[in-house]
């Protein structure tokens, strides 16, 4: 690429879209993108304000459909001249507000125009952005027309058949699975617990060699969500302070928080669109024995059994041995520890023999540091932990307990 020619075109737009864009400007603006190279459409699309572009540009009740002719140019003609990040981008601006026919057609092209492992990346893009304007928001949220919504979303089911991407989403709950916060009294308020944090991270290595893609971390909780995203915003920033550096959010609904049951079917109707966003994965669900999780795990086993690996649930209630033992043959696995929940793992294999070691080192490195109000308290966890370290030692050889 000619960086001197393509800067003079960057600076051409830009002063194009400074103040209002008259229809001459606009057709200018079209002229530099339609006439420009792969390189240098690339460079200025990474370069200029994509929303401000889009906001410039217009279609008129008399005259040019300008905007119309720049979506398709960007989404349709060249759009496979873009990489994965600037199509994310225009799916970025066009999410934005309210999302007219025009910006759900465009959508639909983005999609349509990608398939297997570049389709799957390009989803994941999407839901990497950290807040609430997700590919589940995006897709059954602000496409409002049932038709482009199905092309979609067959499309998707399509790729998936033909490229299945061998690896597990990793969905979890967060009160009382990730952070103590609402019936386990076990630990001081919204402590994180030992060896959660390591325990995401080897469900999301998986149990191969090679570890798979990172960033495949799903909250789907009970927490329900405002139409402007602005709890599921804060929900995740949240996450971020207390460790998690990436994470999708599927929420709730007001009218879904009380009630083990309704809180269950919230989240296996998230779970349900979830299924349809990412049918060549896998999925994993770790939640807690206080809150609907169990009915939810047991439903997604029974109704989607060849996608759902294994459920693991966090008791803090103090299940039975006998009740634990039944729910196993069920592949749902009650755990006290995140050494003991990384046993189960390994042992229905999700998780690598070394991801049981790793995760039994930071659950004692995490530990150490939780502020407990008694020795009492903390001795009972160290035996909880020690016990469990036992047990994951017979897998990994030895582990000292410290």
């Amino acid at each position: 690429m000619d960086l001197t020619a393509a800067v003079r075109k960057l600076q051409s737009l830009r002063s194009l879209m400074t103040g209002h864009t008259d229809r001459t400007e606009e057709r200018r603006i079209l002229e530099v993108f339609a006439g420009a190279t792969a390189a240098e459409l690339n460079y200025l699309l990474l370069n200029v304000d994509l929303d401000a572009l889009l906001g410039d540009v217009d279609d008129r009740v008399v005259g040019p459909d300008n905007l119309t002719a720049l979506l398709e140019l960007l989404c349709v003609k060249r759009a496979p001249e873009l990489g994965l990040p600037l199509r994310a981008a225009l799916i970025t601006s066009l999410q934005k507000g309210k999302t007219p026919g025009l910006a759900e057609r465009m959508v639909r092209a983005l999609f349509l125009g990608l398939r297997g492992r570049e389709l799957s990346e390009f989803k994941n893009l999407l839901d990497g952005r950290g807040n609430s304007h997700d590919l589940q928001q995006l897709l059954f949220h602000d496409v409002d027309d049932a038709s482009i919504r199905q092309d979609i979303l067959t499309h998707l089911q399509r790729e998936a058949a033909a490229a299945p991407s061998g690896e597990n989403k990793v969905l979890s709950d967060i009160d009382d699975t990730f952070l103590a916060n609402w019936k386990d009294t076990r630990y001081p308020p919204k402590t994180v617990y030992p060896g959660v944090l390591q325990f995401y991270r080897e469900l999301d290595r998986g149990p191969g060699i090679i570890p798979g893609r990172e960033g495949d971390l799903t909250f789907i909780s009970a927490r329900p969500q405002d139409p402007l995203g602005l709890i599921e915003d804060r929900t995740l920033a949240t996450l971020r302070e207390h460790g998690v550096s990436s994470a999708v959010m599927l929420s709730g609904a007001f009218t879904h928080l009380l009630g083990n049951a309704r809180i269950a079917a919230m989240k296996f109707e998230n779970f349900g669109r979830y299924l349809q966003l990412y049918p060549e994965y896998g999925f994993v669900f770790t939640g807690d024995s206080g809150q609907g999780d169990v009915a939810f795990g047991e439903r997604m086993l029974t109704e989607h059994p060849d996608a759902v690996r294994a459920v693991f649930i966090h008791d803090v209630v103090d299940t039975p041995e006998s009740v634990r033992m039944t729910w196993r043959g069920k592949r749902v696995f009650f755990f006290d520890t995140y050494i003991g929940a990384a046993v189960e793992a390994f042992e229905v294999g999700v998780i690598a023999r070394d991801g049981v070691a790793r995760v039994a080192r930071a659950a004692q490195e995490d530990l150490a540091r939780v502020p407990f109000s008694s020795d009492s308290q903390r001795q009972s966890r160290v035996a909880e932990l020690e016990r469990d370290l036992r047990r994951a030692g017979s897998i990994t050889g030895p582990l000292r307990a410290g």
